[in-house]
Parts: C-alpha cells; sequence; structure tokens
C-alpha cells in the first residue's frame, strides 16, 4: 500500500477510539499509524501474525468470530477485504454495535450494500446496517 493511501486511510479512522482489523496479514501500517494518532487497535487473523508495537494481537475468524474480541470497539475494518469476508465483518461489527468499514482487492465489488467514500487512490466502503439490509 502507498504512503498516500496510508496516511489517507489512518487519517479517515483516526476519528475512532477503538478499533479492530480482520485479517491484518502483513500489512500493518495502517494499524501502526492508527496507534500513533491515539486509536487503540487490535489486529485479528486466522495465523498468528507480527504486529507493530501497541497492536494488540487477537487469533480470530471473522466467519466464526469471538464476540470478545469485538466488544468495545467502534470500528470494525479490513484493507483488501475479499468478497466471502464482507458480510462476516459487517455482521461482527454489528453484533459489536461499531461502524463497518473495508476496502476491496480493487477488481471485487463489495458482496454487501454500502456506502461509498472516496479516499486519496483508494474506496472506502462501509456497510448500510438496518432493517432490510441483507
Amino acid at each position: 500500500m502507498s504512503r498516500p493511501t496510508t496516511d489517507a486511510l489512518a487519517e479517515r479512522l483516526a476519528s475512532y477510539d477503538a478499533a479492530v482489523e480482520v485479517g491484518i496479514g502483513r500489512r500493518t501500517d495502517v494499524a501502526a499509524a492508527l496507534v500513533d494518532r491515539g486509536v487503540e487497535v487490535i489486529a485479528t487473523d486466522v495465523r498468528e501474525r507480527a504486529v507493530p508495537g501497541g497492536v494488540a494481537f487477537v487469533v480470530d475468524d471473522v466467519t466464526d468470530p469471538d464476540p470478545a474480541v469485538y466488544a468495545g470497539a467502534d470500528l470494525v475494518y479490513a484493507l483488501n477485504a475479499p468478497p466471502e469476508l464482507h458480510r462476516p465483518l459487517r455482521d461482527a461489527a454489528r453484533d459489536a454495535d461499531a461502524d463497518p468499514l473495508f476496502t476491496t482487492l480493487g477488481g471485487d465489488p463489495p458482496a454487501i450494500p454500502v456506502e461509498r467514500e472516496t479516499l486519496p487512490r483508494e474506496t472506502l466502503f462501509r456497510a448500510k446496517r438496518g432493517p432490510g439490509v441483507e
């Protein structure tokens, strides 16, 4: 991810107090930038991953999430989320009463109803929540 994209995402997400990043993988720059901006960040992945200082890590599968991981978060987000994780991410965020935000792999459209926000070199998707939203 380019530095301008990382900065734009971190700036946009820095208004939250506590965030959970779903599927951090090896892309830890946004989580680190959020911690630098005072956001409490928990990173998750289906296997053990190294994360920057200040970022907590928990092994968790968002398709069968541990609700305790997401409790207290006001943001659940994923970067380059594949379509099969869009709905589980939205549901985990909903259950924690958190905002669900994600980016996709570029060519993949969102698999759930979303609102779009254009950032420098990136589109951020906010999963719609509420009555009638599947």
